[in-house]
């Protein structure tokens, strides 16, 4: 397959600027609907941030996991995600949409193209309340073989060089403890040696492994698919500004290079541009203050679409979606010395704020949070607690031992020499918990009276501060084989490492303001005709809460799908009537296989 782009395309049925999951889920939904499309990227890469996440999608009630075994309904999911907002009613209209169609979006997809999902299993909500499910919401996107790409593989974004292991081996979660266990059975060694096999004759022919899981996995799907159906996708092409006529988006100008064009479109303009995470002014706008300055979103989640909207007369969503984002700790790794600065970042989004042995403090020496709670919901504590004790940046303790045996950070379980870490100044390491309060810049005694109250409470199993290891998620991400309590262990006798977390957000939750056709809205709350947004331009459905896994690629796909049914519903400016009938047709031959 070879990607297939068309400079001189310049009048579409529907034009989509970004080829993120859900820009890339909108364009092949309109293509598989009949419609001529156009996707323009701003990087030279295909998949935005999704590319480099996990890749979970939440959708309660989906057929995948109810066939596993897992039962689920979007009654119990209406409940759940009430109890988390202030005002249930705010954005209810969306959430009803994406309930009532999501399971069914993701079986229309499968039916007719690459993109195919698989049941996670056990994978909990991230806050026990009434409606939570401990199994069967989320679902991640079947394992890729990048081979079957051709040349067009190296359109597709890799993930953080955390993410992978020997230089480019992408691992999923369920790989690691078969890796690090490699030599405790047959099927693990079996396992290992497959992968690294694998890899090996992967470098020989491409700059990184072409087995692709989490999102990558996702992305690959989307684009694969498009190029089936020969969509044009021009990358390197950012949007500059979007046309208008008599109170309707018809079109954008934009700009590729040197080149600027306008390109028209028929039936609408879909924005999934990234959301504004790369953008200076906007961070300070919409997020908290002070604004964190880490990011996991690509460099170029600028915002374009969002200010295109904008300066056309949209809505956006302002402070009233909680602090802006979604949220995970991350640490700085690799300091890029010729620069001065840190070359990357790694989520701590699962793998070790949970084991037993670890806590998270502040400059005090002091917990401040659940350390096993959700990525998100442990910096909204980091964020409740910065006015009282600053805890920007906030403090894994463990011990060394602790690194062996689960990892920490993009350090990988079972390494034992820690050195190379230290040199590149990622974590501090002391003999005492007195020489590591001051390699950290934290109050000792505060530090040491932290410990002895921690390992109280890792002899009794009871966290009394935070309850740590008392929900679903907490003891699903702990160590089970650990007791009495799988995520609170006694932090011993040393020697001491600790490593630095900062917030960085994983998405944005302000953005444009839409119906629940993905139909942008004007000041005045009216549909903007012919403009649409999904992704994270769109405005968190959530409204700033964090419900499960998968919390934004989901609707990232469901209404990329949305915005496609409508736009094929509609009459396009100029097209004949047979055209507009065979649209129509496709929208509603769409609309009925969804709801049969």
């Amino acid at each position: 397959m070879q990607p297939t782009r068309s400079p001189a395309t310049h009048e579409v049925d529907l034009l989509v600027i970004g080829a993120g999951a859900g820009g890339m889920a909108a364009a092949l939904a309109a293509s598989l609907m009949g419609l001529e499309v156009l996707v323009c990227e701003k990087a030279a890469q295909v998949g935005g941030t999704a590319a480099t996440s996990a890749g979970t999608i939440w959708i309660p009630g989906n057929r995948q996991s109810r066939e596993a075994g897992f039962e689920d309904s979007a009654d119990a999911a209406r409940r759940y995600l009430d109890g988390l907002l202030a005002d249930p009613a705010d954005g209810r209209a969306l959430r009803e949409v994406y309930l009532a169609r999501g399971p069914a979006v993701v079986d229309w997809f499968a039916e007719r193209s690459e993109v195919r999902f698989v049941p996670c299993g056990r994978h909990p909500d991230y806050l026990d309340r009434d409606g939570a499910a401990v199994s069967g919401r989320a679902l991640v996107a079947a394992a890729y073989d990048g081979r079957r790409l051709g040349a067009a593989f190296a359109d597709v974004r890799p993930p953080i060089p955390e993410f992978m292991v020997f230089g480019g081996m992408m691992v999923g979660k369920d790989d690691i403890p078969r890796l690090v266990n490699r030599f405790a059975s047959v099927a693990n060694f079996m396992h290992a040696a497959r992968l690294f096999a694998r890899y090996v004759g992967d470098r020989l022919r491409h700059p990184r492994g072409t087995r692709l899981v989490m999102g990558n996995a996702l992305v690959a799907r989307l684009y694969a698919s498009l190029l089936q159906r020969k969509v044009p996708v021009r990358l390197g092409t950012r949007l500059e500004s979007l046309s208008s006529e008599n109170g309707r988006v018809t079109g954008a100008r934009l700009r590729d290079g040197q080149d600027v064009f306008e390109v028209r479109a028929r039936r609408g303009v879909v924005l999934a541009t990234g959301g504004f995470a790369r953008d200076a002014a906007s961070r300070q706008r919409w997020m908290p203050v002070p604004a964190p300055v880490d990011s996991m979103a690509v460099p170029s989640d600028t915002g374009d679409g969002i200010a295109a909207a904008l300066a056309a007369g949209a809505q956006a969503s302002g402070r009233s979606h909680g602090s802006g984002a979604f949220w995970t700790p991350a640490s700085r790794t690799g300091r890029d010395t010729s620069k001065g600065q840190w070359a990357g970042l790694f989520p701590h989004l699962s793998l070790d704020r949970a084991k037993p042995g670890l806590i998270a403090v502040n400059g005090a020496g002091r917990r401040f949070a659940n350390e096993a709670d959700s990525y998100h919901h442990f910096i909204e504590a980091m964020f409740a607690s910065h006015a009282r004790t600053p805890p920007i940046p906030a403090w894994l303790v463990c011990e060394t031992r602790f690194v062996q045996t689960y990892g920490l950070g993009a350090i990988h379980p079972g390494t034992t020499d820690l050195r190379p870490h230290l040199l590149a100044g990622c974590f501090v390491a002391a003999p005492s918990l007195g020489h590591l309060a001051q390699a950290m810049n934290v109050d000792a005694a505060g530090l040491a009276e932290t410990v002895a109250r921690h390992n109280r409470f890792a002899e009794t199993g009871v966290d009394e501060d935070f309850r740590k290891g008392h929900s679903e998620l907490n003891r699903f991400n702990g160590d089970p084989a650990h007791g009495p309590n799988p995520c609170i262990g006694r932090i011993g006798d040393g020697p001491y490492c600790a490593m630095a977390v900062w917030p960085a957000e994983i998405a944005c939750s302000s953005g444009l303001e839409t119906d629940a056709q993905a139909r942008v809205l004007d000041a005045a709350g009216q549909p903007m005709p012919g403009l649409y947004a999904c992704g994270n331009d769109l405005a968190s459905i959530m409204r700033g809460t964090y419900p499960g896994p998968g919390t934004t690629l989901g609707p990232a796909l469901v209404f990329g799908f949305l915005a496609a049914e409508h736009a094929a519903s509609q009459p396009a400016e100029v097209d004949t009537p047979a055209e507009r009938t065979d649209a129509a047709t496709a929208a509603t031959t769409a609309a009925e296989s969804l709801t049969a």
